[in-house]
């Protein structure tokens, strides 16, 4: 008796998870681009500009003039094994992003696996377009600064580094 309703329950629970998992795989299959070997659990999201058109996409490399928000790991980019699969987008003000293109500098960072492209912790950058009284990380091209701070908002491997307060010339 106790093993009918066991064998009962248990193929119950079984069928109820196959079920489920049916329902789920062409979900999870058409919204993201990314191989269902992928080792990440969640893509990031697209990114939209103003107008609402997608302005990142998932790419095996990071085309000229873009920078890459996220990463994963995939099967779609190579021959075999794992390759790094890059979330790309134009650099923009006020973006968190895995590396500062031409035009920006930046004024914060963080360590994070979002950037990783074999394992382990990297700097993402929060973007900036330089201008007269940001207090930014780097001094770009045209900009002098009047100004310094030793703070934590700029480290990339620990430790407090110099702020500037940007004046253009």
């Amino acid at each position: 008796m106790i093993r009918s309703k066991l064998r009962t329950l248990l193929l119950g629970a079984g069928s109820a998870a196959v079920m489920l998992a049916t329902a789920l795989v062409p979900a999870t299959a058409s919204a993201s681009p990314v191989s269902a070997l992928s080792a990440s659990a969640s893509p990031a999201p697209e990114a939209r500009d103003a107008a609402g058109a997608a302005a990142g996409f998932w790419a095996c490399t990071v085309p000229p003039g873009y920078t890459f928000t996220s990463t994963q790991q995939t099967l779609n980019c190579g021959d075999s094994g794992f390759r790094t699969y890059y979330f790309v987008q134009p650099p923009a003000d006020g973006l968190w992003a895995c590396t500062v293109g031409d035009g920006f500098t930046y004024s914060a960072t963080q360590s994070t696996l979002d950037c990783s492209t074999g394992g382990g912790f990297r700097t993402k950058y929060l973007l900036r377009t330089p201008k007269t009284g940001l207090w930014a990380c780097t001094v770009p091209s045209g900009f002098t600064y009047t100004s310094t701070q030793s703070t934590l908002d700029c480290s990339t491997s620990g430790g407090f580094r110099t702020k500037y307060l940007l004046r253009a010339f």
